[in-house]
């Protein structure tokens, strides 16, 4: 693009906004994931492949959507009737992440019940724990993309305590599969990239499975314990 404008409103709204994991990464990553996967479903394309087109520049990118992809078995698996799958790659903090969520829809909302996550954080340090990370961004940000609402009442919020605030339960937990690309970078944070690419995920998903894409989050409005 030749010209190109950008501008920051910040709006004081009176609500302290404080730590967050994987910071702006979570909704900016939801968006730009979910819009690319609105216009190549638009364009006829695979949510895949075409991503792959538009990654000629960025082999990071395109090295963990690959690797997700294989782990996943994206081009020739049979998913079970009533399930879809969605996918969404995201960079935050220099570490690149793709995932890939199959989901059903229930009555109180998505289903995950698996997720395949593919993470490029340079030399690999400590195997382990970077699984543990993305295993726990995902359970975290999974609890969040669906059912992390606090309303609040004259300023105040009104849940207090997890007993009226509904988040990702033990059962609920989707069964999760990593692989680690290998790399010669220098090595990268794992914290938090684990975070970002689950929502958009999941919304691909529900996209594909002809499902409305949530425009709003959390996904389920008026969750409660």
């Amino acid at each position: 693009m030749p010209n190109f404008k950008c501008d920051l409103h910040q709006v004081d709204v009176g609500v302290p906004v404080l730590w967050w994991r994987s910071v702006g990464h979570t909704h900016t990553g939801y968006a730009v994931e979910a819009f690319v996967d609105e216009l190549l479903v638009a364009a006829g394309q695979d949510p895949v492949e075409g991503r792959l087109a538009l990654m000629s520049k960025k082999p990071r990118h395109a090295g963990v959507l690959k690797a997700v992809a294989e782990l996943a078995d994206w081009k020739n698996a049979k998913v079970e009737p009533g399930r879809a799958r969605g996918v969404a790659v995201v960079e935050s903090f220099k570490t690149y992440v793709a995932q890939i969520v199959e989901l059903s829809m229930g009555e109180e909302g998505p289903r995950v019940h698996k997720v395949w996550c593919a993470v490029d954080c340079g030399v690999a340090v400590n195997p382990d724990i970077i699984r543990a990370q993305m295993e726990g961004g995902i359970g975290f940000g999974l609890g969040h993309i669906l059912y992390a609402q606090q309303t609040l009442d004259n300023g105040h919020p009104v849940a207090g305590n997890f007993n009226t605030y509904r988040s990702l339960r033990i059962n609920e937990m989707p069964e999760i599969k990593v692989t680690i690309v290998p790399s010669t970078e220098k090595p990268t944070g794992v914290g938090e990239p684990g975070v970002p690419p689950i929502g958009p995920a999941v919304a691909n998903a529900m996209a594909a499975l002809g499902l409305m894409r949530p425009r709003q989050l959390p996904i389920v409005q008026g969750a409660s314990a």
